[in-house]
Formats: C-alpha cells, structure tokens, sequence
C-alpha cells in the first residue's frame, strides 16, 4: 500500500514514523511520503489560498498548486488511486469507509485548510482516468493521520 499526503504542514506527518505505521514503513509493508503544498506555488509568498471563486465568505485553496500537487503524485503512483480530500463540507468518515480503503492499493489524501479546497480541483480529478475520487469532512491534519493508522490496522 502506498500513502501520500499533500498538505501546507508536512512535518506534521513525522509522528507516523514513531507508531505501528513506522514499523510497517521500515519492514517495507507499506510506503508513506508527506508531499509540500508549497513547492509547488509560483509566487514569492507561496501563497495556497484565496477568495472564493464567485465569491462568499472565509477563504479556500487555490487549485492551481493543488493541481500541480496531485498531479505530481498521482505521476509516481500505478494503479487505481483513491484521492481522499479532507474538507468541512465532506461526507463523514467511519469504520465501513476505512475498510473500503484499506483495499486499496494508493491512496492520496489531500488536506485541505480554511474553507476547504477550491470545488474545481475534485470536479477535475472526478473525470481522471484511474482516480476514485471522495470528500470526507474534517479539518485537521491529524484526521489524515487517524484515516492512515484505521486503514492500515484494517489491512489484511
């Protein structure tokens, strides 16, 4: 199984390696990498977020870098992936969907912050050939990190 996770906090991700998913990083069961949103901004600030496309309140992430980011992992991957984006307005997260995961192969988590990610960027992933596209409502990087510890402990 191979784990990826875009988000403006990376570093947050270090935890992982001192769990039960370190162990099976080290013992090659599985493969995890933490992937900088930043680096693939093009502006002196590497700025991630903006105003609402069309307007409304509080601000979103711009798809541009999200784009690139997914873009850029989906490129080192084989197979189908399961791009889970990680957003308020998503669908709950629960037991039966991590056992749905847990099959899978690849996923890419894409952890949103502020109002969420700009809605064209799963418009535009929802038509890729070989990507399984869902929205799960949380906030946090942490939920990335319980997503990733549920679905590897429900790996058969």
């Amino acid at each position: 199984m191979r784990i990826k996770a875009i988000s403006i906090f990376p570093q947050y991700f270090e935890a992982l390696t001192l769990s039960l998913i370190g162990k099976a990083i080290e013992n090659k069961i599985i493969s995890f990498e933490a992937i900088d949103l930043r680096a693939f901004t093009h502006d002196p600030h590497r700025t991630v977020d903006d105003t609402p496309y069309g307007g409304g309140a509080g601000m979103v992430m711009k798809p541009e870098p999200w784009g690139e980011a997914i873009d850029f992992s989906l490129s080192k991957m084989e197979g189908i992936v399961d791009l889970i984006i990680l957003t308020p307005a998503g669908r709950r997260y629960d037991q039966k969907y991590a056992t749905t995961l847990a099959q899978s192969e690849n996923l890419l988590f894409a952890c949103g912050r502020y109002e969420g990610i700009d809605a064209r960027v799963e418009e535009f992933y929802r038509d890729a050939e070989g990507v399984r596209v869902d929205r799960k409502s949380t906030r946090l990087n942490s939920s990335h990190a319980n997503i990733s510890y549920a679905v590897f402990c429900l790996k058969k």
